[in-house]
């Protein structure tokens, strides 16, 4: 006589099977209760990029990553100093967190799907782009100005092999001199041997800001990348929590904290966000 399998027993069987993987999980705890027992966020960032990651006149560490840190520490503690910064190197971002050197690391990282793969990317914090310099006296106002002079314009670079490319996807007609340095650079747009500087739009911002009317830039920007915190990967509760410290800074409770330093560092003064339905939605 043939007897089916019980299916009250393979449900039983699934049952305790589950919630012995949820013991386990839960025994294992997760990166947010280590670091509420440690009592302070420990972050991984740089320290020689302005308005990101830098040193102050004080020797302390500032800037728009420095604040976002501030920010989950805030929410983790309610205090914004207990964050330790770890000063890293940018091929260390992934490796400390693999090797649970950092809790987080908050380093202008691009987001690439082939680095989704080794750590985890929080909610994105800033949306970069290649941006135009430009003094202020500039005759060239706009992008179209620009575009319209064709070889006529001679714009600045950081010597890359994708330099050239990069910026004729916006000025295709351009002539393009690179520089070895980010100074020799922006030397070249103040003394007039370049029209403008292409460079990174945080950086066209912040130049704006260290030298108020000396400067000017497009509305017009291009070749975006995202930039997110990275978290080790299969912690959901951690990157749930730093997901949600993120989101309430740049849309809820603490925006006014973000808003400021969006403020201090691109000179951007950001809209309030709309009070009524939820504007992630829309």
């Amino acid at each position: 006589m043939h007897h089916r399998p019980s299916v009250f027993k393979a449900c039983v069987f699934l049952f305790v099977a589950s919630a012995s993987v949820a013991s386990v999980v839960q025994a294992a705890g997760s990166k947010l209760d280590d670091v509420l027992k440690r009592g302070h966020l420990i972050v991984g960032t740089g320290s020689t990029n302005a308005p990101w990651h830098f040193q102050g006149a004080d020797g302390k560490l500032q800037g728009f990553d420095i604040d976002i840190g501030r920010i989950v520490a805030k929410g983790l503690f309610n205090d914004p100093s207990k964050v330790e910064f770890v000063v890293q190197s940018s091929d260390a971002r992934i490796p400390n967190l693999l090797t649970d050197k950092v809790d987080m690391s908050c380093q202008f990282i691009t987001v690439t799907a082939s680095r989704a793969q080794q750590v985890a990317f929080t909610l994105p914090y800033y949306r970069e782009g290649v941006g135009l310099l430009l003094p202020n006296n500039s005759k060239y106002k706009e992008i179209d100005d620009l575009q319209a002079a064709g070889d006529g314009v001679t714009v600045a670079v950081l010597q890359n092999v994708y330099a050239e490319e990069l910026v004729h996807q916006a000025l295709p007609k351009a002539k393009v001199d690179q520089y070895d340095s980010v100074d020799l650079m922006y030397q070249a747009v103040n003394s007039g041997r370049a029209d403008a500087a292409a460079t990174d739009q945080s950086s066209v911002k912040y130049l704006m800001v260290q030298n108020p009317g000396r400067y000017r830039s497009p509305a017009y920007a291009w070749s975006p990348q995202t930039y997110a915190c990275a978290v080790k990967r299969g912690d959901q509760d951690w990157l749930n929590f730093v997901n949600t410290a993120l989101h309430e800074a740049m849309t809820g409770v603490e925006f006014p904290t973000y808003k400021a330093s969006f403020k201090q560092w691109f000179g951007v003064d950001l809209p309030e966000p709309a009070i009524g339905f939820p504007v992630e939605f829309k």
